[in-house]
């Protein structure tokens, strides 16, 4: 689980930022505070037990800008991501936060749908980064998954929409899932899910086995995760 930590001053605010990211898979909301100070004490003694992994921090604090919060992290030694949620729209503002290394951006007012979309992403970004020495496909595939993904930068037919839910369906699975499964569970035809897996298993994404059964053809089945050597069959 992705813990997460809320900082917003307006308690409905930050009520409904805790309530989306509930309900978005892999995510669990461990704290919300109402100020930097807060957020920095927060992260301070949560590095003891569990260390926040993610931020969702507003600009306009009572006690100074969330700028300033990002910069006093990175002073302290952690690591903590952030996704800068303001309604903020000088370019300043996203200028400073790109200059801390906020890994998304999102202006207010926003709807659960962008922001679930961005929590994929960082999903998606952590999960493709392998441990150990990094290639240079590797920064690069994993900063792609932070990019926000038009409709031109998927194949055609294909939408940012319905990809984003077959990503959820296999990333919740323990085991590996056929297309007839991923289907159900993402509210889509078998066929349908199983052009997004094979497009996942292309993007290196996700890896797919033939299962055979005691009759008839081999069922592929899906797991959420970067192949390993020998992990990926040719579609038939």
């Amino acid at each position: 689980m992705i813990s997460v930590l809320v900082v917003e001053d307006e308690p409905v605010a930050a009520e409904a930022h805790r309530s989306y990211v509930t309900r978005v898979p892999g995510f669990d909301v461990v704290g919300v505070v109402h100020s930097g100070g807060e957020a920095l004490r927060f992260v301070d003694r949560a590095a003891v037990d569990r260390p926040v992994d993610l931020i969702l921090l507003d600009l306009y604090l009572p006690d100074g800008n969330g700028l300033a919060v990002c910069r006093a992290l990175r002073a302290a030694g952690h690591a903590t991501d952030v996704i800068v949620i303001t309604s903020a729209r000088d370019l300043s503002a996203v200028r400073g936060a790109v200059s801390v290394g906020a890994v998304q951006f999102l202006l207010k007012p926003f709807t659960f749908a962008s922001l679930r979309a961005r929590l994929e992403q960082y999903a998606r970004y952590r999960a493709s980064l392998p441990a150990g020495e990094l290639a240079q496909a590797d920064v690069d595939r994993a900063l792609a998954m932070l990019r926000t993904p038009g409709e031109a930068a998927l194949p055609k037919g294909m939408s940012a929409e319905t990809l984003a839910a077959v990503v959820a369906a296999l990333r919740d699975a323990d085991d590996p899932m056929s297309a007839d499964a991923v289907g159900r569970a993402a509210g889509l035809s078998r066929v349908t899910a199983r052009r997004y897996l094979e497009y996942l298993v292309d993007s290196d994404l996700a890896t797919c086995r033939s299962q055979y059964g005691q009759v008839g053809r081999p069922e592929r089945r899906y797991r959420w995760g970067r192949p390993s050597t020998g992990a990926v069959e040719p579609a038939e």
